[in-house]
């Protein structure tokens, strides 16, 4: 049996592991940000462009087309802020046996996979973002699914754990220990040390070649909840991934009953509305969508470039009894104060402020708890006119 990160040997390959997987995060952040504010200027161009066509036209087919596949863009340039050091996880109290659950028989429906889960009753709450853990846990059934392709049986067991010896990576406390055993091919004993890094893959070339991403974005994730995951492999016998997440103090928030509106299939029109818009972004083709977004949804719009011109203007709207029914602030500015700093001006001028923050890409907790920080709304990029719409027209009329 080959267990990671066991060992002198194993710790030393530890650090070479994270400081690589530092060193493409950064790397991968930082083409997330720019691929970002591309895709929301096309994202956002396409879902306009088919407010001014025929919906049964061909013309609308393709833009649907073409959206379609920038969706597609979207998630994946998702996988690369979670992997990065940005997309810091919105963590709350949680029942991390119904996310795992759900992950587990989301990730292998259709396929020819078995999954059989273990007792779980008395398993403590975590302190987690279900979505991201739902991702991490997701790319391990995916692993799992593609070591065994004749099918077969992968076996989920929860544990409640205590570690009382803290190391380079966990500190001492409770911790709730999620395995994954699957019933597939095994890892050989040169590749288990390596199969967390960055584009590190056995799947060799061809249409079937994987990203070498979905194992380290789950230690991405993993490690940003303050846990673990560990491999234990031998060949032939199959592989098991431990997972272990801090508990919470707390218990579980418990989830909304779904509603008839819940179910029901979200508008694909926009809501129109009227007012006057401040937009903060120092990106031009950003600035030139977003207009063109806003004046088709029937507001008025000026724009600033960074956090101290649009200071200017909101105090000299709001000084001559014309302010704006609503700012949007672009949270990161390249050179300039950005939409945190400028928020926060804008309050002591007028603390009735509606302000929406938008972001492709931050480490920075003001997306993820943005009502905390004084921000009404958040509209994340690349984002379309539908969603854009709502989000504004619920803050402009406080709704």
């Amino acid at each position: 049996m080959n267990t990671a990160n066991n060992g002198p040997a194993g710790r030393h390959d530890l650090k070479r592991q994270l400081r690589q997987l530092e060193s493409i995060a950064a790397l991968s952040g930082g083409i997330a940000h720019d691929y970002n504010n591309l895709l929301t200027a096309i994202m956002g161009n396409i879902s306009l462009a088919m407010e001014h066509v025929e919906p049964e036209s061909h013309t609308s087919s393709l833009l649907e087309q073409a959206l379609k596949a920038s969706r597609v863009a979207k998630t994946l340039t998702r996988r690369l802020i979670t992997f990065s050091k940005g997309g810091q996880p919105d963590k709350k109290p949680t029942d991390i046996v119904p996310v795992v659950e759900n992950a587990a028989a989301f990730s292998l429906s259709g396929s020819n996979i078995r999954c059989e889960f273990g007792p779980s009753k008395e398993i403590w709450s975590t302190y987690a973002d279900p979505q991201q853990i739902g991702q991490a846990i997701h790319n391990l059934m995916i692993n799992a699914a593609e070591s065994m392709p004749s099918g077969g049986t992968v076996f989920i067991s929860f544990e409640n754990t205590t570690v009382e010896s803290p190391n380079s990576i966990l500190t001492s406390g409770r911790y709730i220990d999620i395995a994954i055993k699957d019933q597939g091919v095994g890892i050989p004993a040169e590749h288990i040390e390596k199969i967390f890094d960055p584009y590190f893959s056995t799947k060799g070339k061809g249409a079937n070649k994987g990203t070498g991403l979905g194992l380290s974005i789950s230690h991405s994730i993993i490690s940003k909840h303050g846990g673990d995951i560990t491999v234990c492999s031998r060949v032939g016998t199959g592989t098991t991934f431990h997972v272990l997440l801090p508990a919470s103090g707390k218990a579980a928030e418990v989830a909304r009953p779904v509603s008839i509106e819940d179910t029901s299939e979200k508008s694909d029109k926009p809501v129109f509305g009227h007012g006057r818009i401040l937009v903060m972004d120092d990106e031009a083709l950003i600035r030139e969508l977003t207009g063109n977004m806003l004046r088709h949804l029937g507001y008025d719009v000026e724009f600033a470039e960074e956090g101290q011109g649009a200071i200017n203007k909101y105090q000299a709207a709001f000084g001559a009894s014309a302010p704006y029914d609503a700012v949007i602030l672009d949270l990161t500015i390249k050179g300039g104060m950005g939409g945190q700093e400028t928020i926060k001006m804008l309050k002591e001028i007028d603390p009735k402020v509606k302000a929406i923050v938008s972001s492709g890409y931050s480490d920075n907790p003001a997306i993820a708890n943005y009502k905390h920080y004084g921000f009404c709304e958040v509209v994340a990029k690349p984002y379309e006119v539908v969603e854009f719409s709502e989000k504004l027209y619920r803050v402009v009329n406080n709704v």
